[in-house]
């Protein structure tokens, strides 16, 4: 089969179409960069506690980051969450435009009869704050962003999709995930969910396959025809 013909059989067996948030539908940090977010909080870290600090220091990574504060101390832990989700709210102000066909894919999920779920490790603060500055708020009926001083239930835990599911009343066999990364793809899976790599960047396309993704695209217009044609 081909690429097409497998995101459209995927997507026709789809009655909730979950989007991971950064990548498929923005670029985050585009306008602040993840690794300014994550010297920020590392310095506020080290400040506290200087071996989680040396160790944070290793990454340019937020998430990581915060995992790393949590593993250390659960107040700590608190205080750069709290610290991340005013960045990630600070990013999405100046992240630009959503990613193209991300919104057309929105709409053409809400014309097909679809639920639409937004499930993201970064904050529902932001992805509201996204949504809501794009103008697209209206078309996301559940936002279920990092799970508040849990790190341990981000993804890949399936945590999120399944919450997402009973949210949505529907049974998380139905959802299909759409994501750009690794920890999407073990997240679905161990959901019980469909799963629908996004490559956004070329090494991508192989990882998905290896992992067994259901199906794979490079552009989130083709989610939009897909979902339209179906």
């Amino acid at each position: 089969m081909t690429h097409a013909d497998l995101l459209a059989e995927t997507l026709a067996n789809a009655r909730v179409i979950l989007f991971d948030f950064d990548g498929p539908m923005c670029d985050v940090f585009a306008g602040l960069p993840a690794s300014e977010v994550a010297k920020e909080l590392t310095a506020l870290l080290a400040a506290q506690d200087e071996a989680a600090g040396t160790k944070a220091a290793q990454t340019d990574d937020p998430i990581e980051v915060l995992r790393i504060a949590h593993e250390a101390d659960t107040a700590l832990g608190q205080k750069i969450e709290r610290a991340l989700t005013a960045a990630e709210v600070r990013a999405v102000a100046v992240a630009g435009q959503p990613t193209p066909g991300a919104v057309e894919s929105l709409q053409a999920a809400g014309s097909s009869g679809r639920g639409v779920a937004v499930v993201s490790n970064n904050s529902a603060e932001c992805v509201r704050t996204f949504l809501e500055l794009h103008g697209v708020e209206g078309y996301v009926a559940k936002i279920v962003g990092r799970p508040s001083e849990q790190p341990h239930l981000m993804k890949p835990n399936p945590f999120p999709l399944i919450t997402a599911a009973e949210q949505m009343h529907i049974d998380i066999t139905s959802c299909t995930l759409i994501g750009d990364s690794l920890t999407d793809i073990q997240a679905a899976h161990a959901a019980g969910a469909t799963v629908i790599g996004y490559a956004n960047k070329p090494h991508k396309a192989d990882l998905f396959t290896e992992a067994q993704a259901n199906a794979i695209t490079e552009d989130m217009q083709a989610i939009s025809d897909a979902l339209t044609t179906a």
